[in-house]
């Protein structure tokens, strides 16, 4: 995704700040925003994840107490899944999810999609990153949209400005610092030149082989995707700091080997949600974390042990005022006849119906508002929130 377009008196002005702020460490917001906690009684925070490539919902809180569960993935998933209810569990790999939905800190919603019914990624992060009924009907987000309605800054966790913030003057990026990797030119070159010095070709080929595996075939999990997590819980703590955060992880379109593929993004995910619920610190009691993803995948596993592109899957709402401990869903059954044509996971759900009101409740907007930040969405899903 390409960096959006900013008007000249707001690039001039993140110049201005970012220089004044590079000694403190703290997010480049404008100074107009400085007293936005003292101002906001309610100083809410919201982080929204994207799991970019389509996250299996049905590995991730398996419907175990489904009749149809048994013939249609027995023995492709794992055994030891975490119970949640008597019809649904979760994978191992989400231990801290787990532990938050027994402490009635995370909700799970099941069956849930956009109204898109394509199978393509990039159509599908449009549609869900624009708020659109249809892919391309909008050019800018859902978030910078509720953004402009309010006082509220963001940071994206991201090299680009991501689809979902674009069109919000507030709203910047922040990445890690790193040093440019060398082509793949230059290293073949080097292997050549020192091909015939034993001693120099094996710390050559130990260094490049490190540099692939600290890369990784899928970007932003592990160490680095936790150091990001907790980067932006120390955004968001910074009493001048952003209100608002959005990550994104790749490397979810698992086609195959998906249960060891899942074994290794689901645990790391995992630790970089426990991240950044440790770097809010405090915090933690007024912050609304939204995890989704574009759709779903097949209800069936393929020859290749993984899952193709799907429609329904499952999203994940967390945070210190969260009514957890519940499985929200119409769930449509996995029986051959209740899938959508026969392969998907039904959508029961709007996901935009999930969104609406934890942005209702994070920019306290009117309802005039949010048919310009959501046009079309259906009635909000309720009882998200402690009484």
């Amino acid at each position: 995704m390409t960096r959006p377009t900013f008007s000249r008196r707001a690039h001039l002005q993140q110049l201005a700040l970012g220089a004044g702020f590079a000694a403190t460490g703290l997010f480049p917001a404008r100074l107009a925003l400085a007293a936005q906690a003292e101002n906001n009684p309610s100083d809410q925070r919201l982080v929204v994840v994207l799991l970019r490539g389509a996250l299996d919902g049905l590995s991730a809180v398996p419907a175990l107490g489904d009749p149809a569960w048994a013939a249609l993935r027995g023995g492709s998933e794992t055994p030891t899944a975490l119970p949640l209810d008597s019809t649904f569990g979760m994978h191992p790999g989400l231990a801290h999810l787990h532990r938050w939905y027994q402490n009635k800190e995370l909700a799970v919603v099941h069956a849930v999609a956009s109204p898109y019914r394509e199978r393509s990624h990039f159509d599908a992060q449009q549609q869900l990153e624009s708020g659109g009924e249809r892919p391309f009907v909008l050019n800018t987000g859902w978030l910078a949209r509720a953004l402009q309605a309010s006082q509220y800054s963001a940071v994206a966790m991201t090299p680009a400005m991501p689809l979902a913030l674009r069109g919000a003057d507030r709203a910047n990026t922040w990445t890690q610092s790193r040093r440019p990797n060398k082509s793949q030119d230059t290293l073949d070159r080097m292997a050549a030149t020192y091909a015939d010095d034993v001693p120099l070709a094996s710390a050559l080929a130990q260094a490049m082989a490190q540099q692939d595996k600290s890369m990784g075939a899928e970007p932003a999990t592990g160490a680095g995707l936790t150091a990001l997590a907790k980067q932006a819980g120390n955004f968001l703590s910074a009493p001048r700091g952003p209100r608002v955060a959005w990550l994104e992880v790749g490397g979810w379109d698992t086609h195959s080997q998906q249960t060891a593929r899942l074994g290794r993004l689901l645990p790391a995910l995992d630790e970089a949600l426990a991240g950044l619920r440790e770097s809010l610190s405090v915090h933690w009691a007024t912050t609304t974390v939204l995890v989704m993803t574009e759709f779903g995948r097949s209800a069936a596993m393929n020859g290749s042990q993984g899952t193709d592109h799907g429609t329904a899957g499952v999203a994940f709402v967390a945070g210190g005022q969260v009514a957890g401990g519940q499985v929200l869903t119409d769930w449509p059954g996995l029986g051959r006849n209740q899938l959508l044509e026969g392969r998907d996971l039904r959508p029961t759900r709007d996901i935009r119906a999930l969104i609406m009101p934890i942005v209702q409740r994070q920019f306290q907007l009117s309802t005039g508002a949010m048919s310009d930040v959501l046009p079309g969405a259906s009635q909000p899903i309720g009882n998200l929130w402690r009484a």
